[in-house]
């Protein structure tokens, strides 16, 4: 197993990670933060030399907000669009997690809340917030209308904290019920915990802001009980969205399993969104495999996925360049749509069938 840090400045957009815990919250019937015991694994998301593999695994929705804790604490990050508008995006605080973990005495979870960006073989970055992540919430804002206004499915590769998901999930939210097309909507994350501690809360999050506008603060707590829950199903419910949620590595049996949760329907377009999922050869490889596999066998009409990374991934091995040429090789039609040049370079492609 190897840890490394991609040693970038301004790689990570998360909060400063040195915040303390707040000690007096770490009773069990007070932290901001309490829930049950939660699924460990330390195997990779692509094949690693001596290391078993997590085998891909589909997670009920119903299931997996039974886990909540009684309240999150949160903080919000706003993005400000190429037009000068705003979307502010509210996601659990990593100290509020912190305190989970540490009332659970899960020192290998809280082991994957430090400095490494991605150790090999165990924890794949799902806890941070990436630069690339924000550059595709822009990307997607320029075509919102198309995606809210088709019949559609939706899947975020490597999702973590799920900004772009979070982005679409408030501007479907903050539709009428009655103009909704349906949605069938999936979230894929290496790491279980990941799924449970922060993709799951930050929609649960997204959706309170757009529901609860006059009292919504951009720092504080969300209480969370039965009621908000139903309130919270019954909302996906009006609007036609069905959440789904995948962990395990990239491979032909993930393409299965998520394919056989997305049956096709006619017709229905496809958008799948990955931010920071091509940082070296063996992801890169694996990643785009199974990208491409997923494009083909969904069963839609239209197929697109918007894909952004770092130009160069220095001293790990990953490129944009690479991951663009196995796309073409593979039959893809790929164009950049977008590249940042502010520190370190990063790109966003669009490939299409």
């Amino acid at each position: 197993m190897s840890a490394f840090s991609f040693s970038f400045s301004g790689d990570d957009i998360e909060e400063d990670q040195s915040q303390p815990v707040p000690q007096p919250h770490l009773s069990p019937s007070s932290h901001a933060a309490e829930t049950g015991t939660l699924r460990r694994t330390s195997n990779s998301a692509f094949p690693v030399a001596g290391q078993p593999m997590l085998p891909p695994q589909k997670h009920n929705l119903e299931a997996l907000l039974q886990t909540l804790p009684s309240k999150i604490a949160y903080s919000t990050l706003v993005i400000t669009l190429d037009n000068g508008e705003e979307i502010s995006l509210p996601r659990r605080e990593l100290w509020d997690v912190r305190v989970q973990l540490m009332a659970e005495e899960d020192d290998e979870s809280l082991g994957n809340l430090a400095q490494d960006d991605v150790k090999t073989g165990v924890y794949e970055g799902g806890f941070k917030s990436w630069e690339s992540s924000v550059d595709v919430v822009k990307e997607l804002y320029k075509r919102r209308e198309d995606i809210l206004g088709s019949p559609r499915k939706a899947l975020e590769l490597g999702c973590g904290t799920a900004l772009p998901s979070l982005a679409i999930f408030q501007w479907l939210l903050a539709k009428a019920p009655s103009e909704m097309k349906s949605l069938d909507f999936a979230l894929a994350d290496y790491n279980p915990t990941v799924l449970q501690l922060v993709t799951l809360p930050n929609l649960l999050l997204s959706w309170a802001q757009v529901t609860r506008k006059e009292s919504w603060e951009k720092e504080g707590e969300l209480e969370i009980d039965a009621e908000v829950i139903q309130e919270f199903l019954d909302a996906l419910k009006a609007h036609s969205i069905t959440l789904s949620f995948f962990s395990g590595q990239w491979s032909s049996k993930f393409v299965e399993l998520v394919c056989q949760n997305m049956p096709p329907s006619q017709p229905s377009k496809l958008t799948i969104i990955g931010a920071e999922t091509i940082y070296s050869p063996a992801a890169l490889a694996s990643f785009a495999d199974t990208l491409m596999s997923l494009l083909k066998h969904l069963g839609c009409t239209e197929s697109t996925a918007l894909i952004a990374a770092k130009k160069v991934y220095f001293g790990v091995g990953g490129s944009m360049e690479d991951f663009c040429n196995i796309a073409r090789t593979q039959g893809a039609n790929v164009q950049q749509i977008r590249e940042e040049s502010d520190g370190v370079r990063r790109a966003v492609v669009e490939i299409k069938f």
